[in-house]
C-alpha cells in the first residue's frame, strides 16, 4: 500500500508546483500600488505657453530617484532640469528648461510606492498645438520581464520557506517532541531555513533592477545594491538575514542538544526554545509587515502587528500541516506519530484558523473599503479566491479531525500488544536452525579427532600439546562462528520486526484515511500560498477605487469646463484583445475641436495597437457618419486637430479598434456636443 502511495505523493507535488508556476506565469507585471490621481499639465492638455514645471500627484507617498520624473520633447530630448522634489503630501514636481517650443511633450515616471512596489507610466501634453513625436513608451513597465518573474518566484519561495521552517519547529515543540529525533522532520525544517535564506539573498540582489531598469545585467550592480540598502525594503531584507542567523542556532539546538536531554531538562529547555522561537518568528514576520501593505495606508500602527499575527498563524497551520504530512509518511516504523500528537496539532491548527479569520477580516476591510471592491477590483477577486480556498482547506481539516478521533478510539479499544506472534514464530525457526548447526558441528569433530590419531602412531607429549592447542583453536573458531551467526540472526530479526510493525501501521484504515486527508490539505495549501503571494503584489482595492474616483472627478472638471471625455470598454475577441478607449474632445462645441484618443489595457497601462478610427453620427438629423482618422502620437495615444462638428445635438461617437491583422471591434457612446 505504501509503495502505491509514494508515487502518488510525488505526482501530486509535481502537479501542484506546475499549477503554481502557471499562476505566476499569468500574473504578469506587478500591479501598481500607488496610482496617479492628478497632473499639471493634465494628460492630453494643450496649453498656450510652456509651463515652468510638471507635477504629478499620487494616491500615496512614493520614493523617487534622480530619473524618476522625465520630460521629453518631440525629438526625445530631455527638457527637465534638476532632481524631482516633493511639493506637498504626495505631489512631486520637476523643473523645465525655459523657452520650450510648441509641440507634444511626453512625461514618464518610474517610482516606488510606499509599500515597496514599483510604479511606472507615461502621458503626453502639448504646448501651442499637438505635433508628431518620436518618443515611444511601449517598454514603460515596472516589475515585468525576466527580473520581475524571478522576483515574484523569490517572494513565493521566501513565504514558503518561512512557513515550513516556523511550522515545522512549532510542530515538534508543541505537538510531537519525539519528532526532534526524526530525520525527515529535521530535513524539512532545515530545508525551510535554506529556502528562506536563499530567497532573501536573491531578492536583495534583484531589488535594484526590479524597481529600476528591469535588466538582468543590473542584478550584480554594486551601486544599485548600495541604493537598495538605504531603502525601507533593503533594511527589511538585511534584518531578515540577521534573524535567520539566530534561527539557525535555534534549529541546531532543537534538533541537536534538545533530543539528548532528560525529561526534567527537556521541560526547561522547551520553555526557553518556545520563547526564543516566538521572538525570532515574530521578527521574521515583521520584516514583511514593516515593508509591504501593512506599513502604509489606513491605521498602519494597528495593521503591522495584525499582519505579524496573521503570518504566524499561517505558519502554525500550514507549516505544521507540512510537518504532520512528513511525519505520517516518513516517520520510522518503530516510532510512528501517535494520535495524541495529531490531536495536539488539531488544537494548534484550530487556534491558528481563528487567528486567521480575525486578522483576515480586519485586513480585508482595510484593503477593500467597500463591498463592491470584492468584484470590481483585481485585489477583491483574488481575495474571493483565497477565501474559497481557505474554506475548502477548513473542510478537509474537519475530515482529518474525524480521522484523528477514530484513530484515538482505536488505540483505546485495542491497546498495543507487547509481542508479535509472527515475530515469535520466526524466532523459534531461527533457534531450531541454530541447534541443527551445532549438531552438525559436533558430528564433524570426532571424525577429525580419529583421523589425527591413526596418522600419528604413538603421540609424544609435544605432539599431544599441539593437538590440544589445535582443538582449542577449533573450539575458538566455532565460538566466533556462532557469535557471527547470532549477530546475523539478530539483524534479520530486527528487520523482520520493523517490517511487521510498518506493515501493521500502514494497514490501519484510520491512519491511512488520515494520511490521505492531510495530503489533500497540503495540496490545497500550496495553491493557497501562490494566491496569497499574488495578493500581496496586487494593488489594494481601496487604493484602486480612490484612484478611479480621482480620475472621474478630473474628467468631470474637464467636462464642466467644456471638454468632453468618453470611456468605452472593448474586446476584439482575440488574444490580449481587451481594453478601454478614451475619447477627449475639446471644447466639444460646434466648429473646430481638438480630439485625443487613448487606448489602455484593463490595468491602466498604455495599449500599443495598430489602428484606431473615430466616426461622428447625428442620427436625429441624418448626418454622418463623419469619419476621423487620428494621427498616432505615442503608445496608446492618437490625436486629431480641427475636427469639425457642424451642429449641436446628441452625437453618436463610434470608435473602431484593431488589435491585430484580423481582430477588431467598434464601440460607441452618445454624447451632447455643442
Amino acid at each position: 500500500m505504501t509503495q502505491t502511495i509514494a508515487p502518488r505523493v510525488r505526482t501530486l507535488v509535481l502537479l501542484l508546483l506546475a499549477a503554481t508556476g502557471l499562476l505566476f506565469a499569468g500574473a504578469g507585471p506587478v500591479s501598481a500600488h500607488a496610482a496617479v490621481t492628478g497632473s499639471a499639465p493634465q494628460q492630453g492638455a494643450v496649453v498656450d505657453k510652456a509651463p515652468t514645471q510638471v507635477s504629478l500627484t499620487f494616491s500615496e507617498k512614493v520614493a523617487l530617484s534622480g530619473d524618476s520624473l522625465r520630460v521629453l520633447d518631440p525629438k526625445g530630448k530631455r527638457v527637465d532640469r534638476g532632481d524631482p522634489a516633493n511639493l506637498t503630501g504626495s505631489t512631486y514636481a520637476v523643473k523645465l528648461h525655459g523657452g520650450l517650443p510648441d509641440g507634444t511633450y511626453t512625461v514618464t515616471y518610474q517610482v516606488v510606492s510606499e509599500d515597496s512596489h514599483p510604479v511606472a507610466g507615461a502621458y503626453t501634453f502639448s504646448i501651442g498645438a499637438p505635433s508628431q513625436t518620436t518618443v515611444s513608451v511601449s517598454g514603460q513597465t515596472a516589475g515585468g520581464g525576466v527580473v520581475g518573474t524571478l522576483y515574484g518566484f523569490g517572494r513565493y519561495v521566501s513565504y514558503a520557506g518561512f512557513i515550513v521552517m516556523v511550522g515545522g519547529a512549532a510542530f515538534v515543540l508543541a505537538c510531537w517532541q519525539r519528532g526532534a529525533g526524526v530525520r525527515a522532520l529535521q530535513r524539512l525544517t532545515v530545508a525551510g531555513w535554506l529556502a528562506l535564506t536563499a530567497a532573501t539573498l536573491g531578492l536583495l540582489l534583484l531589488r535594484g533592477s526590479y524597481t529600476g531598469s528591469g535588466k538582468v545585467g543590473d542584478v550584480f550592480d554594486l551601486d544599485l545594491l548600495g541604493q537598495v540598502l538605504q531603502t525601507k525594503t533593503g533594511a527589511a531584507l538585511v534584518s531578515r538575514l540577521l534573524l535567520l542567523a539566530a534561527a539557525a542556532l535555534f534549529i541546531a539546538v532543537l534538533f541537536g542538544a534538545y533530543e539528548k536531554r532528560e525529561d526534567e531538562e527537556k521541560r526547561d529547555l522547551t520553555f526557553g526554545l518556545a520563547v526564543g522561537g516566538v521572538v525570532v518568528s515574530a521578527g521574521l514576520a515583521a520584516s514583511w509587515a514593516m515593508s509591504e501593505h501593512a506599513s502604509t495606508g489606513l491605521q498602519a500602527g494597528i495593521a503591522m502587528p495584525v499582519d505579524i499575527i496573521h503570518l504566524l498563524a499561517v505558519a502554525g497551520w500550514l507549516g505544521g500541516l507540512a510537518a504532520l504530512l512528513v511525519a505520517l509518511y516518513r516517520a520510522p516504523a518503530d516510532s510512528p506519530v501517535d494520535a495524541s500528537a495529531v490531536r495536539r496539532f488539531s488544537r494548534l491548527a484550530f487556534g491558528s484558523v481563528l487567528a486567521l479569520v480575525a486578522t483576515g477580516i480586519y485586513q480585508s476591510w482595510r484593503q477593500l473599503g467597500s463591498w463592491t471592491a470584492f468584484t470590481d477590483t483585481r485585489y477583491g477577486q483574488l481575495l474571493l479566491i483565497k477565501i474559497g480556498l481557505v474554506a475548502v482547506l477548513v473542510g478537509i481539516a474537519w475530515v482529518s479531525r474525524r480521522w484523528t478521533g477514530r484513530l484515538a478510539e482505536a488505540v483505546v479499544v485495542k491497546p498495543r500488544e507487547e509481542s508479535d506472534p509472527v515475530s515469535v514464530a520466526d524466532t523459534d525457526t531461527y533457534a531450531e536452525a541454530d541447534a541443527d548447526a551445532d549438531a552438525d558441528a559436533d558430528k564433524k569433530q570426532p571424525a577429525r579427532a580419529g583421523a589425527s590419531a591413526s596418522g600419528s602412531g604413538s603421540a609424544s607429549a609435544g605432539k599431544g600439546a599441539a593437538a590440544s592447542g589445535k582443538k582449542g583453536a577449533a573450539g575458538s573458531d566455532k565460538a566466533d562462528g556462532e557469535s557471527e551467526r547470532a549477530a546475523q540472526l539478530a539483524r534479520q530479526q530486527a528487520a523482520i520486526d520493523t517490517a511487521r510493525r510498518k506493515e501493521r501501521r500502514d494497514a490501519d484504515p484510520n491512519r491511512f484515511g488520515l494520511r490521505r486527508s492531510v495530503l489533500a490539505e497540503a495540496g490545497v495549501a500550496v495553491v493557497l500560498l501562490a494566491v496569497t503571494t499574488m495578493l500581496t503584489s496586487t494593488e489594494p482595492g481601496r487604493t484602486e477605487e480612490e484612484a478611479k474616483a480621482a480620475t472621474s472627478a478630473s474628467a468631470a472638471d474637464a467636462s464642466s469646463a467644456g471638454a468632453l471625455t468618453l470611456d468605452m470598454s472593448f474586446d476584439t475577441g482575440g488574444e490580449d484583445g481587451k481594453g478601454v478607449v478614451r475619447v477627449d474632445l475639446d471644447p466639444a462645441r460646434v466648429g473646430g475641436n481638438e480630439m485625443h484618443v487613448y487606448v489602455q489595457r484593463p490595468n491602466g497601462r498604455a495599449f500599443d495597437i495598430p489602428e484606431v478610427k473615430v466616426a461622428f453620427t447625428l442620427e436625429s438629423q441624418d448626418i454622418g457618419p463623419l469619419p476621423v482618422v487620428p494621427d498616432h502620437i505615442t503608445t496608446g495615444h492618437w490625436s486629431a486637430s480641427g475636427v469639425q462638428i457642424p451642429m449641436a445635438g446628441e452625437w453618436k461617437v463610434s470608435v473602431t479598434v484593431r488589435t491585430s491583422d484580423i481582430d477588431q471591434t467598434t464601440v460607441s457612446k452618445n454624447a451632447q456636443i455643442g
